[in-house]
């Protein structure tokens, strides 16, 4: 997976390709990159709670003052790519699926042709309403860059009309026509990107760990800080013997924004009033549209000797009752086991007796309520 960092606020950053990592560096300066591999620590939780909202503050944020027409075509190119991503990952299900049904209809029970073509219908619907979410967005697009173009052109209207002699009663009026024309314009691409970033879905962020490399010890305590615009998720941990780690807390569902940055704050507990901050960092999230879930890796101080990793899960629509793409396929590897038990063995078909036996059961029905046969 390929991300890019932050190291200053609005500054136009350099991509670099990585594998499987989450780029984090110090904000104060630019610093070289580093490649890092995957890992996984072990770590357990104290509560039993699946996604903790406890520090998540009003996520509804009003529409924006000044446009950034820049910053949203990244983000619409890099949402397309997700849409895309989940859209063929779906269809790779659906037609798995389809050839499962073709090739079982002759040597499987009803009940698992059944239970396929139920798995078909929900990939088709859900297949349908992606395709409707990405019209609806490029809908939202399209309007934007209406907005764009005439708001750049009642700019070039002002300042020629600026730099030109007002002493006409016209041209006063062609100024203030134009001036008023550029701020309904900018209101209205302001309120088209707000609501492309209610479009944007949401961020499953689960939290796996820090590691170390001989920097964390049994005993020691960290508390780690994330600010994403309005958003927060404040939690602690502590290293035990063996290498594990204990967290208060589990996961957090994060809406994307259009111009924010994930900002991870570190800090180590060494006793009541001695708290050491070992690393602050920016990162970029418009690289974490996925069809699948990504395991980053985030470097926490400047060395890169502590690392946090977090696995991200993206889900298009932001409401827990659609199913994503990790979903189908935990379901097709159930599907396959049991395509494969059921293929052990011919359907049983009722013998002549028990056919027999059926027979006079439903004439003693019939009896009792009075019917003829």
């Amino acid at each position: 997976m390929s991300l890019s960092v932050r190291p200053q606020r609005r500054v136009l950053v350099t991509k670099i390709n990585r594998s499987q990592s989450f780029a984090g560096v110090n904000s104060s300066a630019d610093r070289p990159f580093r490649n890092l591999s995957p890992f996984t620590p072990t770590v357990s939780r104290k509560t039993g709670s699946r996604v903790s909202r406890m520090f998540s503050m009003s996520h509804k944020s009003p529409p924006p003052k000044v446009p950034q027409p820049n910053r949203l075509d990244e983000v619409y190119e890099a949402l397309k790519k997700g849409l895309t991503a989940y859209l063929e990952v779906h269809q790779l299900e659906l037609e798995k699926l389809s050839t499962q049904i073709r090739e079982s209809k002759r040597n499987s029970r009803l009940g698992f042709l059944y239970d396929l073509d139920k798995q078909v219908k929900s990939i088709e619907r859900f297949l349908r309403r992606l395709e409707f979410h990405a019209s609806k967005i490029d809908e939202l697009y399209e309007a934007y860059c209406i907005q764009r173009r005439l708001r750049d052109g009642a700019h070039n209207m002002v300042k020629a009309y600026s730099t030109g002699s007002p002493g006409s009663r016209e041209a006063r009026e062609s100024l203030a026509e134009a001036s008023k024309g550029y701020k309904e314009y900018t209101e209205n691409m302001c309120l088209l990107e707000n609501e492309l970033e209610s479009q944007l879905g949401e961020f499953h962020v689960r939290m796996k760990g820090l590691a170390g490399f001989a920097r964390l010890c049994a005993g020691d305590q960290y508390e780690i800080f994330m600010k994403y615009g309005r958003q927060r998720w404040k939690l602690r941990g502590r290293i035990e013997v063996n290498s594990k780690q204990v967290w208060d807390s589990e996961e957090m569902v994060f809406l994307p924004l259009v111009t924010e940055f994930l900002s991870i704050k570190v800090t180590e507990l060494k006793s009541l009033a001695n708290h050491v901050v070992v690393g602050n960092v920016s990162c970029e999230t418009k690289d974490l549209f996925a069809a699948l879930p990504q395991v980053v890796a985030v470097d926490i101080n400047d060395l890169g000797t502590l690392k946090l990793s977090l696995e991200v899960t993206w889900n298009p629509f932001d409401k827990d009752d659609q199913p994503s793409a990790a979903s189908t396929v935990n379901k097709a590897s159930t599907v396959n086991k049991r395509f494969s038990t059921y293929n052990q063995s011919p359907p049983d078909t009722p013998s002549l007796r028990e056919q027999a036996f059926y027979v006079s059961v439903h004439q003693a029905g019939l009896l009792r309520r009075g019917g003829q046969w």
